[in-house]
């Protein structure tokens, strides 16, 4: 698609919702409503924690915040990739890759775009307990969505309150048990070979809940060499250990045995086959194997932790405990190899490595009177380490690559960090002004007991200090507006230090980058059923990790010079009435480098990175709730693969989705079922990019139309 169709598209969809918000701002007006709380609870205001570790009500918070409900996340959908439910958060990207040894590609206000794999830049946490390893290095794919209550998505300045990372914080909380026991299971299919079955109970009795989840999911893959199979299990164990105290213990695991990798391709090989991998030119045996197949790419990942967290409350104040701790262990064969003569500072094609992970956060809450007003402040300190037995190995025996061949490296990496902080909220009659500090020191260390290249064994140590400032004034129960600004700080991660771009051992000589945050917004209420937020932002970055060299699954990394994101954010949840509803999601970002390095001018845009992204939607539910059927518009701008923007960039698109669903009790049974019908019109388009790939492989090609039907069953005893 043409950068000129993407505006048409954009413009089309636009017209389309335009009437929607026109129809919504012309209900008659009522009273005003009562100015909202924390007790109020509902699509137009909800309450959250994240950002103010705290339960808050999301009108009154000073930061750019969203929240999706459990609806939204399990009753339409697989619950397969959390980027299913996340494309409705304006600023922020989640890009299913069709890969699942890689994870999604998950970026807030532009960070963590240029992730290869997993997710950085952005600061992932389920229940309170991390999903993101100490160097800032995070799983989405950890993520248990069956048992999902809501997930909610800060970006901006309040993030930086979160550590390491500097464009966001995505949390997911699952649902407590309640009530009698209950049993239920769930089975969806689709195309491409997509099968799902989850089975859960959960029951609370004399203040002891539990909740048991187990899923299995398999795919053969929209690309070639995609296929896929994820176990996943969950347990939780809720105690209300006093009147005023409760302890809550999680449990988690999820594993994928030899995940298939298609790699991403040229160009030219996507545009005659998105579905294609890319040919081998090299093979001379079989010439049109392609790299994937000839080297057998793929991932085993087997992932499982526990946690606790105790809380225990004094009148208003607070003090609460969360421990962690798990193993994961990851075993990749790659594309890269240095055939038969490999140079003795080659580390191989096989990544091996096993990870013992824990943390802790203990913070006090305490709330008091202060100059006519209230105030609530929170001091912590969070902890963790990981520690990797890491090896690497050629991928090659003999002549047959995509096996386990002689031993290129060994060594023992360790991450660990621990940060105190602060933060104290102070409101009074129209204000609410928040402050906080956190001094983060983040210390990698590095043992090599794979000698015969030289010894990369070393250590790197980074510190600082991130303060934040807010202030939001009530201009009238159904007005706020608010200013914020901060300091961010992100070290590189663990697998961004492991190469230089010589491909030489270690890069200790990597700088963490600082930004600096500046946001203002308003959130308001039209009627009393329209909620309307809008935020403007600037970040200036220094000391920008960008991507040196990507080849094979191998990439190496640099600090660039300056960058330049600035942006606005819109979203619009309205109900319309009859059952019908609207919402909409637009983002636009300037996202540059501010000054130029090494062949990169000055102005050139960040890759990965879409200047526009659009989300509508229209939706309508039978008053009982017993049908629903809603229309979904996703548009995208076009998005560069590498810093000197001379690559050919993946055009904007446009896709249009149908959902529809059903719902039926009967005698304790309560069974649902939806149906959807993805890209109606079977547009073929970029899903998304591998940042700076050394081959020029920068593009991963996402389904054309597609379907998925599910229905699930469950008991109330």
């Amino acid at each position: 698609m043409t950068q000129h169709a993407f505006r048409l598209n954009a413009i089309a969809a636009l017209c389309a919702c335009w009437p929607l918000a026109v129809l919504a701002a012309g209900q008659p007006a009522n009273e005003p409503a009562d100015e909202p709380t924390t007790t109020q609870q509902g699509p137009m205001n909800v309450v959250v924690v994240t950002g103010s570790r705290s339960e808050h009500a999301s009108f009154d918070l000073p930061a750019a915040i969203d929240v999706i409900d459990a609806s939204q996340i399990r009753d339409t959908q697989p619950r397969v990739n959390a980027s299913e439910a996340l494309a409705a958060v304006p600023g922020l990207v989640a890009r299913d890759r069709q890969n699942y040894a890689q994870d999604l590609q998950i970026s807030s206000r532009g960070f963590g775009a240029r992730s290869a794999f997993g997710v950085r830049g952005v600061r992932l946490i389920a229940d309170g307990i991390p999903a993101t390893m100490p160097d800032g290095q995070g799983q989405a794919a950890t993520f248990n969505l069956d048992m999902a209550e809501r997930i909610e998505v800060l970006r901006g300045p309040f993030s930086a309150l979160y550590g390491n990372h500097s464009g966001g914080v995505v949390q997911l909380f699952t649902r407590d048990p309640k009530g009698p026991p209950s049993i239920e299971t769930s089975v969806s299919a689709g195309s491409y070979g997509m099968r799902k079955f989850d089975l859960n109970a959960q029951g609370e009795s004399n203040g002891i809940g539990y909740l048991i989840d187990a899923s299995r999911f398999d795919t053969d893959g929209f690309r070639d060499h995609g296929a896929a199979r994820r176990d996943q299990a969950y347990a939780k164990l809720t105690m209300a250990t006093s009147p005023t105290s409760r302890l809550v213990l999680t449990a988690s695991g999820l594993r994928q045995d030899d995940t298939q990798d298609p790699l991403g391709v040229t160009w030219a090989t996507y545009q005659r086959d998105p579905r294609a991998g890319e040919i081998d030119t090299t093979d001379t045996v079989t010439p049109q194997r392609t790299l994937a197949e000839r080297y057998n790419t793929r991932k085993s990942i087997d992932h499982k932790q526990a946690g606790l967290t105790w809380e225990q409350r004094f009148g208003a104040n607070r003090l609460q405990v969360t421990a962690y701790g798990g193993n994961r262990r990851v075993v990749q064969y790659q594309s890269f190899s240095r055939g038969f003569q490999a140079p003795p500072t080659h580390s191989g094609g096989v990544v091996d490595f096993d990870r013992d992970f824990l943390g802790l956060d203990v913070n006090w809450r305490d709330v008091r009177e202060l100059a006519g007003g209230t105030l609530r402040t929170t001091v912590g300190i969070d902890s963790g380490r990981s520690t990797d037995a890491r090896q690497g190995f050629e991928n090659f025996v003999g002549t047959e690559f995509g096996v386990r061949g002689n031993l290129r490296r060994d060594e023992e990496n360790k991450v660990s960090n621990i940060d105190p902080y602060l933060q104290a909220e102070w409101e009074r009659e129209q204000w609410v002004v928040t402050a906080g500090l956190r001094h983060s020191r983040v210390k990698f260390d590095v043992a090599d007991y794979y000698l015969s290249n030289g010894n990369d064994s070393g250590a790197v140590r980074y510190n600082h200090t991130t303060p934040l400032v807010g202030v939001l004034y009530k201009v009238s129960p159904t007005l706020n507006v608010y200013t914020s600004a901060a300091r961010g700080f992100e070290t590189p991660t663990l697998n961004e230090v492991f190469y230089s771009g010589s491909g030489a051992g270690f890069n200790f000589n990597l700088q963490p980058a600082t930004s600096t945050h500046l946001e203002a917004g308003i959130k308001a209420f039209i009627g009393s059923n329209m909620r309307v937020n809008a935020a403007l932002f600037q970040v200036k970055t220094q000391d920008e990790l960008v991507v040196d060299v990507s080849s094979g699954g191998r990439t190496s990394y640099r600090n660039a010079s300056a960058t330049l994101r600035q942006g606005g954010e819109l979203s619009l949840d309205a109900d319309l009435g009859a059952g019908w509803s609207a919402k909409l999601a637009l983002s636009a970002l300037r996202a540059i480098y501010d000054e130029g390095f090494g062949t990169v001018p000055e102005g050139s845009r960040l890759p990965g990175v879409p200047r526009t992204s659009f989300y509508g939607e229209l939706g309508w539910k039978e008053a009982n709730g017993r049908y629903g059927a809603a229309l979904e518009t996703i548009a995208n701008g076009r998005v560069f693969a590498e810093d000197t923007n001379t690559a050919q960039p993946a055009p904007g698109y446009g896709i249009v989705n149908l959902r529809a669903q059903a719902k039926q009790e009967w005698s304790g049974w309560t069974i649902k079922q939806f149906a959807r019908l993805n890209n109606v019109f079977d547009k073929q388009y970029v899903g998304s990019v591998i940042v700076g790939d050394a081959n020029r492989r920068f593009y991963e090609g996402a389904p054309g139309r597609n379907w998925v039907l599910g229905v699930s069953g469950q008991y109330q005893f």
